[in-house]
């Protein structure tokens, strides 16, 4: 009996440690694999819209380079026809790039925006097979630029 309860201990203790790895690897790959700032740098408003320049930096924390081929403002219940530009973007791996976007958004957002809210930016990503997938990164406010 004794071996037997020996036994039962080790196994739960084998368990446990596959446990805590697995969630530790599901951490590490929930990371950010992009992360990026922005900085108003003109606005127009255009009624209930309002028309924003966004200086965008995008960091690349993953190991392949990011195609970038269309860049989406995401923060409302559905974005504007205005909240979308296609783009040619590439982002090496382990570096950064600079983007300056002009986006057509409901004044609320920007609104928002003012008050802190990040937005999201939602990235349309080309692997090198082709195939498209989304990242999408909560944009931090850099220094104030003009227009804000």
């Amino acid at each position: 009996m004794e071996m037997k309860g020996k036994i039962r201990r080790c196994k739960s203790l084998v368990v446990a440690g596959l446990l805590v790895f697995a969630i530790q690897f599901a951490h590490a790959s929930e990371a950010a694999r992009v992360s990026g700032s922005y900085q108003v740098v003109g606005k127009t408003g255009l009624g209930p819209q309002t028309r924003v320049q966004l200086q965008i930096h995008l960091i690349n924390h993953g190991p392949r380079e990011l195609h970038i081929q269309r860049l989406t403002l995401w923060d409302f219940s559905h974005p504007e026809k205005g909240g979308t530009q296609a783009c040619a973007i590439v982002v090496h791996a382990g570096a950064s790039a600079d983007t300056t976007q002009v986006f057509t958004i409901p004044h609320a957002e920007y609104e928002l925006w003012s008050r802190g809210t990040r937005p999201r930016l939602v990235l349309e990503v080309q692997s090198p097979g082709g195939r498209t997938t989304s990242e999408v990164v909560r944009l931090d406010r850099t220094s104030t630029g003009k227009g804000n």
